[in-house]
């Protein structure tokens, strides 16, 4: 039973932070820059681009606003410099968090995270404290309303996914990075409009937290997506619904 998938669904319920358009854009903004510098701007001979761009699009940016950062990105047109960094970190209960971000000033990003951390019972840790604890995978989670069971596991299966897992209120489908674009084509495909479709660094195993903790956790969490140099985090907690809707 994974808290990863609850935790989107609850973002969704909730109205999540980063869901504000002027928020998401900012990311949308440095992840196709990076993206376009990292791996050229050709989105089809650059899978994180092509990814990048159909999110934004997704998430209705410009089509200007996109073509913009995909030339900062290549060089084409001036901009601000950006840098991935990837924080590690512990939360209430030891949970482990995963936190990667875009910044143009690095000692601003730490010291504002560290103090996100203090503040919401948990610390900063090392680089390579919690990195072992995740593997990248593709990650698509479906409602269970979409298809039976047996049949969306042949559809997946067939398509490349590594496994179907049961995460009582939706299915997880978990892929190779290099089949994730295979696995998600043949959900589209079939009808189904995933609730969350990206490359995501999985726990190996979750850590059950509830009460104080467990509202701490979701604090925490909300309080570093909310951020605008973070990008994604990962984290290994378990959630009951109850105490996730209590929050």
């Amino acid at each position: 039973m994974s808290g990863h998938s609850k935790w989107h669904s609850i973002k969704h319920k909730k109205g999540a932070t980063d869901a504000k358009r002027g928020k998401l854009f900012t990311k949308f903004i440095k992840e196709i820059t990076v993206a376009a510098r990292t791996g050229g701007g050709d989105p089809d001979a650059n899978a994180r681009l092509r990814k990048a761009i159909l999110d934004a699009k997704a998430g209705n940016m410009p089509n200007d606003t996109i073509d913009r950062a995909v030339r900062r990105g290549t060089g084409a047109e001036e901009g601000v410099s950006y840098e991935e960094i990837t924080y590690e970190g512990y939360g209430p209960g030891g949970v482990a968090l995963l936190i990667e971000s875009v910044t143009d000033n690095r000692n601003r990003t730490v010291a504002e995270i560290r103090h996100m951390f203090s503040k919401n019972g948990g610390n900063l840790a090392a680089a390579g404290a919690v990195a072992w604890m995740f593997e990248k995978k593709g990650y698509i989670v479906v409602e269970k309303a979409a298809k039976p069971e047996e049949e969306l596991f042949d559809i997946v299966i067939e398509a490349g996914a590594d496994d179907l897992r049961d995460d009582q209120d939706n299915f997880e489908i978990i892929t190779s990075p290099e089949n994730f674009e295979s696995v998600q084509t043949a959900v589209k495909t079939a009808g189904i409009e995933p609730q969350v479709a990206e490359i995501s660094m999985v726990p190996q195993n979750y850590i059950k937290l509830a009460g104080t903790d467990a509202r701490q956790m979701l604090k925490l969490m909300e309080t570093i997506e909310d951020h605008d140099d973070v990008q994604k985090v990962y984290a290994n907690f378990d959630i009951d619904e109850a105490d996730m809707a209590a929050a």
